[in-house]
């Protein structure tokens, strides 16, 4: 399907793709910082087998509007609400990496009654300490996404694979490097006043914790935090840095549908 998109609440645009058998159970797939719908593309032919799949670029992110200012990850919850209220649909499994996962951890406490199963994957309940994301808004500001793209794609994928597979990396710098330096900044003022630790013990539904086990962005230690504090989570470990479905598409792949 053609990308479209829906307006919410406060006059923001997101931009999303539905894709699959319109029979098929909803799989709604959430962007990392700085990426876009597109860094899904690795799980698409597999996933789209099973689901009908919904992916979306964040607000400030890809298509989707970027407004000015400090976001919340609780607006960018409420985004992921009313694109799912504009369509019709009440209730998906959710997958999210980095920052979309915090997204999904806000959907588990906050709209329970729309996840069938939750995947977080490579993030974090708390991404501290404050001063490092004010000096990454700070560069953002100073030198535009061009600053941050090279050292962000050393934290998000292990030297041998940046070395060995140009053609995986290309796609993701090429997001850095779109997303608008303003969205970008919004965006990590969310994760700047987030801490959701508080709330594991809320979510209730059926959760899978992926990590890379080489990621230095959200380590294995926060991956474990978050299934320790979710009753009954699941944790899988890929060979990965922080991208891991990039650096492990088929293995990502393999362990959102064992575990659908």
């Amino acid at each position: 399907m053609d990308e479209r998109a829906i307006i919410t609440g406060d006059g923001c645009r997101i931009a999303y793709r539905l894709e699959g058998r319109a029979d098929a159970p909803v799989l709604l797939l959430s962007n990392s910082l700085g990426t876009a719908m597109a860094m899904w593309e690795p799980q698409m032919a597999a996933f789209t087998e099973r689901f009908r799949v919904l992916r979306y670029d964040s607000r400030g992110h890809g298509r989707s509007d970027a407004p000015a200012g400090s976001y919340s990850i609780d607006r960018l919850g409420r985004d992921a609400i009313e694109l799912l209220d504009a369509l019709g649909i009440g209730r998906v499994t959710f997958c999210g990496l980095s920052k979309g996962g915090m997204i999904g951890q806000w959907l588990g406490w906050r709209a329970p009654e729309r996840l069938d199963r939750l995947i977080l994957a490579n993030t974090s309940a708390y991404m501290g300490p404050p001063e490092s994301w004010d000096a990454r808004i700070g560069a953002v500001a100073a030198g535009g996404m061009a600053a941050m793209t090279e050292p962000v794609l050393q934290r998000w994928f292990r030297p041998g694979f940046l070395a060995e597979a140009p053609e995986a990396v290309a796609p993701v710098r090429a997001m850095l490097l779109a997303t608008p330096p303003q969205g970008y900044a919004g965006c990590c003022a969310a994760i700047r006043d987030m801490d959701q630790r508080p709330i594991l013990p809320l979510i209730a539904a059926p959760t899978l914790v992926i990590a890379g086990h080489a990621d230095p962005a959200t380590p294995i230690e926060h991956a474990e935090q978050l299934a320790r504090g979710i009753a009954g989570a699941r944790l899988v470990s890929l060979d990965a840095a922080h991208l891991s479905n990039v650096e492990q598409p088929a293995g990502f792949a393999r362990a959102v549908l064992d575990f659908s």
